[in-house]
């Protein structure tokens, strides 16, 4: 397996992309905790890939600030951002071997040979595709290229790994078994990682935290478990729940009404909560 890495934090404060008059990012703030799972959730459209791809340096936002630990990356291009990158498509090379494409990275930053096939080695065992790497791309299953394209992406030890829909292409069942397998490599390696995925199980099962978005804004950010019970607002709560909402409103008495029809009385003192009564 890949040696220990120091994992970064991401600090991000009032990032703003614009395309014409649309507000992709609009002033965002977000703090990933060093070695933390957290998923940008949202809708499509939402901007989750858009901040994704400016914290990668893909795309330079418009305003605002993104520090890497302490040091300021919104002007860095991406090859000196040193984070793995794992694409929606995989982006693997066709006419590379799955070993050829895994080192490309560590050819790129010209390690040496031994150094170079021992990590290729070590990350293919990590993967489970240690016999696999004189294969073509072509040869593979989707879960198999999904494997390569993962190895790729940390064989050069980032500290930083960011990865866009890497499962959408996959049936339901191979699906829920690489969410256990990234879950499982990310214990492992122990480096940051952030995740985009408009799959709302997908992100209560594998997260830390979750950052739901929606129209450039950040809605909520929080453990799974306090989204799904505790939705900050009725977009997060309309997002993630699988029940129906219903309006309601109180009146005199602290008496609570659906469609003026009494349905409860509301003790003084007591919060209403979004998702619960």
């Amino acid at each position: 397996m890949p040696g220990p890495t120091t994992a970064l934090p991401i600090t991000i404060r009032g990032l703003t992309k614009k395309f014409g008059s649309l507000h992709a990012l609009d002033s965002v703030d977000l703090d990933v905790k060093s070695g933390e799972f957290l998923t940008l959730l949202g809708p499509s459209g939402s901007g989750k890939t858009t901040l994704l791809m400016a914290i990668a340096g893909f795309n330079r936002p418009d305003s605002g600030s993104i520090l890497f630990g302490e040091k300021e990356m919104i002007l860095a291009p991406p090859h000196l951002r040193e984070v793995g990158m794992v694409f929606q498509n995989y982006a693997l090379f066709p006419h590379m071997s799955v070993a050829e494409n895994v080192a490309f990275p560590l050819k790129l930053r010209k390690i040496a040979k031994a150094e170079c096939e021992q990590r290729v080695e070590e990350a293919l065992n990590t993967v489970q595709l240690s016999e696999l790497g004189n294969r073509r791309i072509d040869q593979l299953s989707g879960g198999q290229r999904q494997r390569v394209a993962l190895a790729r992406a940390f064989v050069f030890q980032p500290r930083i790994l960011l990865m866009d829909e890497p499962l959408s292409a996959l049936d339901k069942k191979l699906r829920e078994q690489m969410q256990i397998e990234l879950k499982h490599l990310h214990r492992k390696l122990g480096v940051t990682t952030v995740y985009v995925t408009h799959d709302q199980r997908e992100a209560l099962t594998m997260s830390d935290r979750i950052a739901v978005i929606n129209h450039g804004r950040l809605q909520q950010v929080d453990t799974p478990e306090v989204i799904y019970n505790q939705p900050a607002n009725s977009f997060v709560a309309d997002f993630i729940g699988e029940s129906t909402m219903l309006p309601l409103k109180t009146e005199e008495n602290n008496q609570l009404y659906f469609d003026h029809i009494l349905v409860d009385s509301v003790p003084d003192q007591k919060v209403l909560k979004i998702g619960c009564l």
